[in-house]
């Protein structure tokens, strides 16, 4: 169930503070924060936040289109699952034509000019 519209968007406070004060000072530093609850307000565009993911913080430029989201739904918390099988075909040569620079290259450096 979403929030009420009546009770307006939620901001942790502290976390408020830190951009109102990054905005007057008009600086471009970086807001660490654990609240993946908060949600993205428009003062907030511009501004590159460090949210925790569980183990680490995630780097999230904030732009136009994700006010309204909230910080943790761009911090995910879990990796893809990577099967071994998919692995190993992937490191498998291809049997395709050998990939490099067209025309060749890569042969011995040119030899040195004889004289003076």
């Amino acid at each position: 169930m979403a929030r009420s519209v009546k009770k307006g968007p939620y901001v942790q406070a502290s976390l408020a503070k830190k951009l109102e004060r990054l905005n007057q000072s008009g600086g471009r530093q970086i807001i660490r924060t654990w609240s993946r609850r908060s949600m993205i307000t428009p003062e907030m565009i511009g501004a590159t936040l460090h949210v925790h993911n569980g183990k680490l913080f995630m780097p999230v430029f904030v732009t136009e289109n994700m006010v309204g989201h909230r910080l943790g739904e761009f911090a995910p918390t879990r990796k893809p699952v990577v099967h071994s099988g998919d692995r190993k075909v992937k490191a498998a040569p291809t049997g395709g034509p050998p990939s490099g620079p067209p025309g060749g290259g890569g042969g011995a450096p040119p030899a040195p000019k004889a004289g003076g």
